[in-house]
């Protein structure tokens, strides 16, 4: 080995070290943020009841958070490209809490829906950003990690609900609850993003005196074909999500005869076995690759859907929803994942991922409404049984991932 092989090889362990402590530290990051908005949601009803509000003033709330995320994630690839995702992350996973403390202090419905959309741009800020890095790491990597990732937000989820409930068990006013995991959480989370790639590893070059080197992202910048096809599957599978988040329970209630208490076990069992899908999918989709998987796994989903019509009692519907949970489990994650990797190298990955969270939360937004709709109208189990011809469009267009779908390692 010559003196210069020798002189190369901390190089190459630092580097990798510095990749690894970054995949678990954007890993924790989306546990961090898992838990502080799913205490916002868990907390909805006591709001509601505290504040006094009606269905009506409740809506309009929860629509602030949705429109102000959907606002700022147009800011994200701009801002990754001036500062790097590292530096967007480390800002608002600082400021997310002061948000949910923000939802807490709240005095009537104004206040709340002020507070609400100041929480849903800074969530909007960090959803996209935190999805950018991760994708930052997996070229560094050439390992999938997003799948683990969203796994870590599902399990904060589950986590922050059991923890909501044995809070309200407990009679614990909602400012006290937010407050303490506001700090919490605060303390905790932003020490992660020190061991976060530097912001080098997306943000821009500066342009050379004479005009060259790369333009900055703009508001128009990033809407292509390939964002287009990868958003409109992205928009079926959060259509699809939100229709179970939303209505299974009254599906397995109404349709199917069960009792209150079996039906929340609806979105249970989706949560649980989505989670659990997560968990190996990085590992398959690194052995099969992308387009594999995802067509897999979207077919398992629209069994599901299948299943849950099957049959006239609770436990079939049950069944299904578990085995549609597994199935959708690694979808998004996977879009994220090929869209960051379709957008290039530098802030051009966030300004992908910025584009295809515009339809994902637009389907999130939509889909509680439009299953109601056609729900009234035609019945749920019609109207799952309508969403199984989109899942199957999903599987088809998988496709468009062969050209991404196994990225070489940036570092040896």
């Amino acid at each position: 080995m010559t003196d210069s092989e020798v002189a190369a090889v901390p190089t190459v362990d630092a580097d990798r070290r510095t990749v690894d402590r970054a995949r678990w530290a954007i890993t924790l990051v989306f546990f961090v943020n898992g838990l502080l908005i799913s205490t916002y949601l868990v907390r909805i009803p006591s709001l509601k009841a505290s504040l006094g509000l009606g269905e009506t003033t409740l809506g309009v709330v929860l629509t602030c958070y949705g429109v102000a995320a959907l606002g700022s994630m147009q800011s994200v690839g701009p801002l990754v490209a001036r500062f790097g995702s590292r530096n967007v992350v480390r800002v608002t996973l600082a400021a997310l809490p002061f948000a949910l403390a923000g939802i807490g202090v709240a005095g009537d419905a104004r206040q709340l829906a002020v507070a609400v959309a100041v929480a849903g741009g800074v969530h909007g800020t960090l959803d996209v950003a935190m999805n950018a890095h991760a994708v930052a790491v997996e070229k560094r990597r050439g390992r999938p990690i997003l799948n683990g990732c969203h796994a870590a937000w599902s399990i904060s989820a589950i986590l922050s609900s059991l923890l909501g409930a044995a809070v309200i068990r407990a009679g614990i006013p909602v400012f006290d609850h937010m407050l303490w995991v506001a700090v919490v959480l605060f303390a905790a989370g932003l020490p992660l993003t020190l061991w976060l790639l530097p912001a080098s590893a997306d943000r821009a070059a500066p342009a050379s005196g004479d005009g060259g080197g790369p333009a900055r992202p703009g508001w128009r910048t990033g809407w292509t074909r390939t964002v287009a096809v990868f958003g409109a599957i992205g928009l079926v599978l959060m259509l699809c999500e939100a229709a179970v988040i939303s209505w299974s329970g009254v599906f397995l209630h109404e349709d199917r005869g069960a009792s209150l208490a079996v039906a929340a076990f609806g979105y249970g069992a989706f949560t649980l076995f989505q989670t659990l899908g997560r968990l190996t999918g990085d590992r398959l989709t690194e052995r099969f690759g992308r387009t594999a998987v995802f067509r897999a796994y979207a077919s398992i989903a629209a069994l599901g859907f299948g299943i849950v019509l099957v049959g006239d009692s609770p436990a079939p519907a049950l069944a299904g929803f578990a085995v549609l949970g597994y199935g959708t489990s690694v979808l998004v994650p996977l879009i994220f994942s090929a869209a960051g990797q379709a957008g290039g190298e530098g802030a051009g990955a966030a300004t992908f991922v910025s584009r295809i969270t515009t339809f994902t939360y637009a389907g999130i937004l939509m889909g509680p409404a439009a299953v109601g709709w056609l729900g009234q109208a035609f019945g749920l189990s019609w109207t799952f049984a309508g969403l199984i011809p989109f899942m199957l469009a999903a599987v088809l267009l998988a496709g468009v991932m062969r050209s991404v779908d196994r990225p070489a390692a940036v570092t040896g």
